[in-house]
């Protein structure tokens, strides 16, 4: 099971990086907190000191178009939010 789906990096998460070290990733939807924390520090090489996880569930969409109402649904998932500990960092910008 691959716990860490991807990181999000948004102006919002880079705010709350940068003001209280906390990292923000979409994680499997079965993975637990302690799960969740040791796939940060093997991935990353960091001290992980909390863990906190929100379950998003999927919203129903429609759009009206010429050839009538089309209507899906976005994908539920799940978002944990990493705190680290203090002098630690994650830099999401090294590989590019």
């Amino acid at each position: 099971m691959d716990i860490l789906v991807k990181p999000i990096v948004t102006e919002k998460m880079t705010g709350l990086s940068e003001r209280f070290n906390r990292y923000g990733f979409v994680v499997d939807r079965r993975a637990s907190k302690p799960q969740i924390k040791k796939a940060v520090e093997s991935l990353y090489n960091v001290t992980v000191a909390s863990v906190n996880t929100m379950v998003y569930g999927g919203k129903t969409k429609s759009r009206y178009t010429k050839s009538g109402v089309i209507t899906g649904k976005t994908s539920s998932y799940k978002k944990a939010i990493v705190t680290l500990e203090e002098g630690e960092a994650i830099d999401f910008y090294s590989n590019i």
